[in-house]
């Protein structure tokens, strides 16, 4: 295009723009009786036309110039503080835009806020449609986001050379996102038009902590070796280490670059948003593992500039926030009074958490996701955290998580419209991190914790009214960090960091699963040391209807799984006794996963995998959840890849299980993508070519 044609092509979209902001303000101060664009003596029409002209002109240039400025001098400020001082930063910059038009614009401080979120709202969605509409202007945005790539970081790789996306919709499982595809009119139009036609759809089985702690270490950094699951004691330090908290994906990261030597899925040239690690990369936007970190670039909070610098992005983010937390307040009365069962509480600060998953963490995430296709980047890895967080409370096929499935495919589809118009080809591949199972929590089925059941079977006193395990999950994180909330929080903290010795065994819940140590004693507490100090809490565990099976370590026998009945699978030689094997109902690959946690220097004394009924696949949470997963049983296993068919199959027979090994397929797939060019085609493989060996990875 000639540049005359694309300055005048910018000139209409701004003129358009205009023209919607002050038709709007026209509207609005017909309609509204503290704001108006007259003196008081009265005016023409033309000239009310001319002075709304004016003030939207004003209020324009104001949010263009003052706005980025202001939201960087408020980087500082928790981020779900900014997103409700936008309404009222944008009311000032109309303020300040009215006082420009002398005698004649007028509204008062309340009014300002509503007339000036309406017109951000209004001029964002002009000037989205224009930009949609126009390829021209989506070329010229892409070469200017190249052009300043290239000058940042030297001379960029070839543009028929394509980049990858893996995006993560966390929670997500294999079952659930099936049915969503399914159908004439599907959940998920955007994933059920590419499933088959684009993509394939492959399961793959979980670790036995099934959880984003785990799942995502190994597939971003190639390991996950001793993480037992997502949150546990360790005797050498007496502390608790908690995936979520900044200080424990920090030190889990380092462990895990320990041990591959390695830095992870994206050192070349690849971005982490929204994710517990970094996979090496080096630009990163809400990484928790770096949250607690100073500096412009590796900041988790860095994310947020880029994206409320536009005031229509902060508006429109602000307004969606706030719609989300009357959605769920409505949907929870809807709850109760219909009955729904099971159920557990949403109150509190639970509201916000799920507006911050489901709209700002979303929202901050996609628009980052894009500009690093716009920019061209090479590998891309994010985590949308927002159908787990609300899973957790309503069920995986609750109506709420229907809903955000729709909004997750809208997002998915805003970012495969985006690499359409990148600067090279994209090869987009989703996946999840887990599945989730449904059921009643374990107090909810039998009036007491996990805990109360420990502290009985070791004699000690219980509580007479059971209490409750709050929920552990990403987006609670996330907030917290967004809130510049201290990571030690005294009481109100989860689980303490430094549990006091004297009090008693150390039981702690990931999901369905429960981790259960002996402080005292360094080392792990064998199986006959247990029964000689507490020789009633082994068989009260065991037997009890709500538990699947322990597993301990014993002096003889090496790892133990214990059941029901006597019944025990002696994992080093494969001996079952009694008369069945509590592995049988968690499927095939269960004894493999759990002897291979029983090797993890951090497995507790004694671990607790709640039962799982074979037919419903349902299981019950020892932490305040009815939708769960970090343990065995049910859909929480089996997790999805969505990869483009011209990427090699993930395996070539049998099945995918581990994340260690989905990390080896991802770092075969940008491989695949470096190897290829335009020789051979956008995202295909030369014959010939080979796995070579990658510095630092992790061979399963």
């Amino acid at each position: 295009m000639p540049p005359w044609r694309a300055v005048g092509s910018t000139v209409l979209r701004v003129l358009a723009v205009w023209a919607v902001s002050t038709l709007t303000m026209l509207l609005l101060a017909g309609g509204l009786p503290d704001f108006r664009l007259q003196s008081a003596d009265g005016d023409t029409a033309t000239r009310i036309a001319v002075t709304a002209g004016i003030g939207a002109g004003a209020f324009g240039v104001l949010s263009a110039l003052v706005w980025p400025v202001l939201v960087r001098a408020l980087l500082l400020v928790p981020a779900l503080v900014l997103g409700l001082l936008v309404f009222f930063l944008n009311g000032s910059l109309l303020w300040i835009a009215l006082r420009l038009v002398p005698e004649r614009g007028e509204v008062n401080p309340e009014t300002a806020v509503v007339v000036a979120a309406v017109m951000s709202a209004a001029s964002s969605a002009t000037s989205t449609f224009l930009a949609v509409r126009d390829d021209g202007a989506y070329r010229r945005r892409l070469a200017r986001l190249a052009d300043r790539r290239r000058r940042r970081a030297g001379a960029g790789p070839p543009e028929d050379t394509p980049g990858t996306v893996f995006l993560q919709l966390d929670g997500v499982g294999h079952a659930v996102l099936r049915e969503a595809m399914e159908g004439d009119n599907p959940l998920m139009p955007t994933l059920a038009g590419m499933c088959g036609d684009t993509h394939r759809l492959t399961p793959w089985r979980t670790d036995w902590s099934s959880q984003t702690g785990a799942s995502q270490l190994g597939i971003l950094h190639g390991s996950n070796e001793d993480v037992p699951a997502f949150r546990w004691y360790e005797k050498e330090t007496g502390e608790v280490l908690v995936s979520n908290r900044p200080s424990g994906a920090a030190e889990l990261q380092r462990r895990a670059v320990a041990r591959t030597g390695g830095y992870g899925l994206l050192e070349r040239d690849g971005a982490s948003r929204g994710n517990l690690f970094s996979g090496g990369a080096r630009q990163l936007a809400l990484v928790l593992s770096v949250a607690a970190r100073r500096g412009r670039d590796t900041r988790s909070r860095a994310g947020y500039f880029a994206y409320f610098a536009d005031p229509a992005n902060a508006t429109r983010t602000a307004v969606s926030f706030v719609a989300e937390i009357f959605r769920e307040l409505t949907q929870s009365v809807r709850a109760r009074l219909r009955g729904d069962a099971p159920r557990v509480r949403r109150g509190g600060l639970y509201p916000l958490v799920r507006a911050f998953a489901t709209v700002v963490q979303r929202d901050v995430v996609v628009a980052a996701v894009i500009g690093d296709i716009l920019g061209g980047r090479t590998a891309v890895y994010a985590d949308l955290v927002a159908y787990d967080e609300v899973a957790h409370h309503s069920g995986p096929r609750g109506r709420d998580t229907r809903q955000v499935l729709r909004s997750l495919d809208r997002a998915v589809r805003l970012i495969v419209k985006a690499a359409d118009h990148a600067p090279r080809p994209y090869r987009i591949v989703l996946l999840s991190d887990h599945g989730q199972s449904a059921g009643q929590t374990f107090a909810g089925a039998y009036g007491l914790t996990l805990e109360d059941l420990v502290r009985a079977g070791c004699g000690l006193p219980v509580p007479r009214r059971a209490g409750r395990t709050p929920s552990g999950a990403e987006a609670r994180a996330a907030a917290r960090v967004a809130l510049h909330r201290p990571e030690e929080a005294g009481r109100h903290e989860e689980v303490p960091r430094k549990p006091p010795r004297s009090a008693g065994p150390v039981v702690l819940a990931s999901g369905n699963l429960g981790l259960i140590s002996f402080p005292d004693v360094p080392g792990r507490m064998s199986r006959e040391a247990i029964e000689a100090r507490h020789p009633a809490l082994l068989r009260a565990l065991a037997d009890h209807p709500g538990v699947g099976f322990l597993l301990v370590h014993s002096e003889r026998h090496g790892p133990v799984v214990i059941g029901a009945g006597a019944c025990e699978h002696r994992l080093a030689t494969g001996e079952t006794l009694g008369e069945t094997d509590p592995l049988a109902v968690f499927g095939p690959g269960a004894a493999a996963a759990v002897r291979r946690t029983a090797g993890f220097p951090h497995a507790a004394d004694i671990m607790v995998n709640s039962c799982v009924d074979p037919a419903s696949g349902e299981i019950h949470a020892f932490e305040e959840q009815i939708g769960s997963h970090g343990g065995l049983g049910g859909e929480q296993n089996q997790a999805f890849l969505l990869s483009p068919l011209r990427l090699s199959p993930p395996v070539s027979e049998g099945e995918l299980v581990g994340a260690e090994q989905v990390h080896g397929v991802l770092r075969r797939w940008l491989r695949e993508g470096r190897a290829s060019g335009s020789r051979w085609g956008s995202g295909s493989r030369r014959p010939d070519q080979q796995d070579e060996p990658v510095p630092g990875e992790r061979v399963s």
